[in-house]
């Protein structure tokens, strides 16, 4: 339970990070944050003191037990403390190629777990193309092979989509969503359609 995830927004309310309800619960005790909960349209915050109150009824299912008292697991908290959003940029890292590409092989559109797939350079580099982000996508072993060292032309094949570098709110919110928890919706959602495109996806 300590380890589940916690939707952490800037003091600006805006979504800026998952932590753990270990780490959710540091920040509450050392007066860094406080709880988010909503209720008929409206939200609550909650310093750790009053969070304890509130969490005298809370069943057992959603509290963790300390020595002397019961407290509510939180799902979102708010940093008192920090307005600004992380660094606007998305790591050129394999993993994140994977999570760009949803684990799907770019060439035939199926779904894999990561070690069955490996990263592929459309254009590949005897010919020029360079190790990017709009020059590397996720390939299926057979994908991979059937097209070697060839060019998109020269193989037959097509790509299911053009691979772009990442914008890093959508990225990030994208990644957000695959741990969601249902009070998250509205923070994410308000998020996801107030994020300024880039050029790339104009």
């Amino acid at each position: 339970m300590l380890n589940t995830n916690v939707l952490v927004l800037n003091r600006l309310w805006q979504a800026v990070n998952i932590c753990t309800v270990r780490r959710a619960f540091c920040l509450l005790y050392e007066g860094h944050a406080q709880v988010v909960t909503e209720t008929g349209g409206s939200f609550n915050t909650f310093a750790f003191e009053d969070w304890k109150d509130f969490s005298i009824n809370a069943p057992e299912e959603e509290s963790v037990d300390t020595v002397s008292f019961k407290i509510k697991i939180p799902r979102v908290i708010l940093l008192l403390f920090y307005e600004r959003l992380p660094r606007r940029e998305v790591k050129f890292t394999r993993k994140n190629i994977y999570e760009r590409d949803g684990n799907r092989c770019q060439y035939c559109g199926k779904k894999f777990d990561s070690k069955n797939l490996n990263l592929d350079h459309v254009v590949p580099l005897a010919r020029g193309g360079k190790t990017t982000w709009d020059n590397i996508v996720c390939s299926c072993l057979p994908c991979n092979t059937r097209k070697g060292g060839r060019s998109l032309n020269e193989s037959g094949m097509k790509l299911i989509r053009k691979p772009r570098k990442p914008i890093w709110q959508t990225f990030v919110l994208i990644r957000f969503r695959s741990h969601m928890h249902e009070s998250w919706k509205h923070f994410l959602d308000v998020a996801y359609w107030n994020v300024e495109l880039g050029e790339e996806v104009k």
